[in-house]
């Protein structure tokens, strides 16, 4: 991702953003001189953060809503970037008070970005709130604050790009928990789910495992990794969020986060193990007829769902 200067009128995207791209029959240009040559725009000054591995065949200028543009090269590539094998084998527990669990016992404190910022960020509010609306005034504090919320998504990006990283070159497999951000993102933690970042911290790790040849797995959410006993197996009671230690009738004593993200690992083995990667919980069985209500005299043919003989109606069902 390069970011270029320049002006132009772009459609508008749903996020605040505009785009426009130019492909190889709208006859762009990288000059020697490092700048971009687009048609009916000239020659923009750009400043690369990477070089270009083969001539691109299209390239996308999105201007973000904080007044920035950015060029975003499509380009081929047949470099081999798998990294070679190591043993070491990791699950992570995401959480809010460290926001990554090892399996190892390594505990990443929460940078928590948007709290950090929270009084800039309150006080261009209130600036802005002052401002007359359609105002010159109001237009360059919608600007000020923009780059405020864009200075905290850089930072948590920059930052988990990093640990992302760092722990796909350290390890063979990487395991996580499938959480269900959307509804966590409904609940009183809300702003610190979404300063957490786990969905594209997670996409991080997904895709740059299948780039360096690392095995990622996604281990079901209703696995109960926090109350079973990574030593006996045993399935204990739900505990309330402030108990971080618990003890197991076995003897056992855990760490709340440490004893997840071992059980996630198991979980996570098991589960490349069984058709590489297949769910365990089992799939969903068509309910008898029954329970489906299906007319006695209705017409029926023989299918076979998931190797299973069930009957099928010429008319819709409903459970």
């Amino acid at each position: 991702m390069c970011s270029t200067t320049g002006t132009g009128t772009l459609p508008v995207a749903q996020d605040n953003r505009q785009a426009v791209r130019f492909t190889k029959n709208s006859r762009f240009k990288v000059l020697d001189n490092g700048r971009l040559r687009l048609p009916k725009i000239g020659d923009l000054a750009v400043r690369w953060s990477r070089t270009l591995p083969s001539s691109p065949s299209s390239v996308a200028i999105i201007r973000d809503a904080a007044g920035r543009y950015f060029a975003s090269f499509v380009v081929q590539t047949s470099q081999d970037e798998t990294l070679p094998q190591v043993e070491p084998e990791v699950d992570i527990d995401l959480g809010l008070t460290h926001f990554a669990v090892l399996s190892d016992g390594t505990k990443v404190a929460a940078p928590k970005f948007l709290r950090r910022a929270a009084r800039r960020l309150k006080r261009l509010q209130q600036a802005l709130s002052r401002k007359q609306k359609g105002s010159a005034n109001r237009k360059k504090t919608v600007v000020k604050v923009a780059h405020a919320h864009a200075r905290v998504a850089d930072t948590r990006r920059d930052w988990q790009h990093k640990l992302s990283t760092a722990i796909i070159r350290d390890n063979q497999a990487v395991y996580v928990e499938d959480l269900c951000v959307v509804g966590l993102g409904r609940t009183r933690l809300a702003k610190s789910v979404h300063d957490a970042g786990w969905a594209g911290f997670t996409a991080m790790l997904e895709y740059k495992a299948a780039r360096y040849g690392r095995v990622f797995g996604r281990v079901d959410r209703f696995f109960p990794s926090t109350r079973m006993c990574s030593q006996c197996g045993r399935i204990n009671d739900k505990t309330a969020l402030n108990i971080r230690s618990w003890d197991c009738p076995c003897g056992a004593a855990h760490d709340r986060d440490v004893n997840a993200a071992i059980n996630v690992l198991a979980a996570g083995r098991a589960e490349s193990r069984n058709d590489r990667g297949a769910q365990v919980r089992p799939g969903s069985v068509p309910a008898p007829r029954g329970e489906a209500v299906t007319h006695p005299d209705a017409a029926c043919s023989m299918r076979r769902v998931e190797g299973i003989s069930v009957p099928s109606g010429g008319e819709d069902v409903k459970a």
